[in-house]
């Protein structure tokens, strides 16, 4: 039998309590470690589950932005439309008769005033008459009726003035529309007392006779009878006179011009192809109290009027080989040289034709119909861009813009479709 040490020698209770001890131990370490492979798998698990929503959002994200690019697309396209260099030096005739095939004219016509105040350097006794404008209607026959200078005619205000010039009243026309003539009239004697506003006025010369109530005046439309005056009146010198007039003349043709272009719609009116009518048998001087005169210009301006269009596709034929007739315009038009031939034996009111040359040096361009290439790209594969850039010849080049950039096609709308065509200025 062997020996053992006191130490070996465990009591029966110890070694129960060591055995739960230990099994005591295995249960927390296997709690332990469920919890741990618990953690662990939870965690594994919720990093999946993020990873599934943030992908799911970010494909619905782009989604969305795909049917949004559908939605709110847009497409630019800008054009350089074809332009032509030229230099011009052509002989054009308009036609006054009214024709769609042909160039034709219209005779504008402008009455206007321009006023100018000048101080004296010193006064005089001034006596001067009265002065203004009638047209005599002729109801009598069908004869012309001549009336020699200085013919008397008597104002509804009783005052006696005279015919500055001889003239000739034609005779009433077969449908009984009464003949008339203007003439210049002058008061009888010096005074402020035969200025007057519009008249209604007699012949004299035919008082007593059946002519008498056939013929009769009316001041002009627009006039009145002025500048009589008896008195110390202010005294401007003769050079200053004549510098002041020829300032209302270039003004009021100016004024004029520029009222004739904003009433021309669509008409062009070149500066050279106006004839302007102003003298001082339009000028009316006028004595003010603080020692100035004012002197008051009255003139006409007549001019020709072309249609715009009608002439650029005139040019476009005569100076382009093959031309189309396509719609075109010449951006400088306004600024090209314009002679009128035979200007100053030209009655613009009676003619019939007028001969003109245009020269100088212009860009012909070539005009886009917006709305209708706009309509051709309507649902279009962006890969069409070229084949119908094809079908205008009026175009140089076009580049496109579209947004979002992976669009593959055109919108459907034509708002959502933005042309800029980079004409020339």
């Amino acid at each position: 039998m062997s020996k053992h040490s006191f130490e070996d020698i465990v009591p029966v209770k110890r070694q129960k309590k060591e055995q739960r001890g230990i099994s005591k131990n295995l249960i927390e370490f296997s709690v332990k470690k469920r919890q741990e492979n618990n953690t662990t798998m939870i965690g594994h698990t919720s990093s999946k589950s993020r990873f599934g929503i943030w992908f799911i959002a970010f494909i619905s994200i782009g989604f969305c932005l795909f049917a949004f690019s559908f939605l709110f697309g847009k497409a630019e396209i800008r054009v350089n439309p074809k332009i032509k260099d030229v230099v011009l030096d052509e002989n054009i005739t308009a036609n006054k008769t009214l024709d769609n095939d042909r160039l034709s004219f219209n005779v504008v016509v402008i009455a206007g005033e321009e006023s100018k105040t000048i101080l004296a350097t010193e006064q005089k006794e001034i006596q001067q008459k009265a002065t203004g404008t009638v047209i005599i209607f002729n109801t009598y026959s069908t004869s012309p009726q001549p009336l020699n200078i200085d013919s008397r005619l008597e104002g509804s205000n009783g005052k006696i003035y005279k015919t500055s010039t001889k003239v000739i009243i034609p005779g009433e026309n077969k449908n009984g529309v009464p003949g008339q003539a203007e003439v210049k009239i002058y008061a009888a004697e010096a005074g402020d007392e035969y200025n007057s506003d519009p008249l209604d006025f007699k012949i004299l010369g035919f008082k007593g006779t059946s002519k008498y109530t056939k013929f009769y005046g009316r001041s002009k439309t627009g006039t009145i009878i002025a500048s009589g005056f008896v008195g110390k009146a202010p005294v401007i010198k003769e050079a200053d006179k004549v510098t002041t007039i020829n300032n209302l003349k270039n003004s009021l043709q100016e004024k004029l011009f520029k009222k004739a272009q904003a009433d021309s719609n669509g008409l062009i009116l070149f500066k050279k192809a106006v004839v302007f009518n102003a003298d001082e048998t339009n000028l009316i001087s006028t004595y003010n109290t603080d020692n100035s005169m004012t002197l008051t210009l009255k003139g006409t301006l007549s001019g020709i009027l072309l249609d715009e269009r009608k002439l650029t596709k005139k040019i476009a034929t005569n100076v382009l080989e093959k031309y189309d007739n396509s719609d075109v315009f010449i951006p400088n038009i306004q600024e090209l040289n314009f002679t009128l031939t035979n200007k100053d034996s030209v009655s613009l009111a009676d003619a019939k034709n007028v001969n003109f040359n245009l020269s100088g040096s212009a860009q012909i361009v070539w005009r886009l119909d917006v709305a209708k290439f706009t309509v051709d790209f309507l649902s279009k594969a962006k890969g069409d861009f070229n084949k119908i850039l094809a079908n205008y010849p009026n175009i140089d080049s076009a580049n496109l813009i579209l947004t979002p950039m992976w669009r593959f096609s055109f919108p459907d709308k034509s708002k959502d479709i933005k042309i800029i065509v980079n004409y020339p200025q």
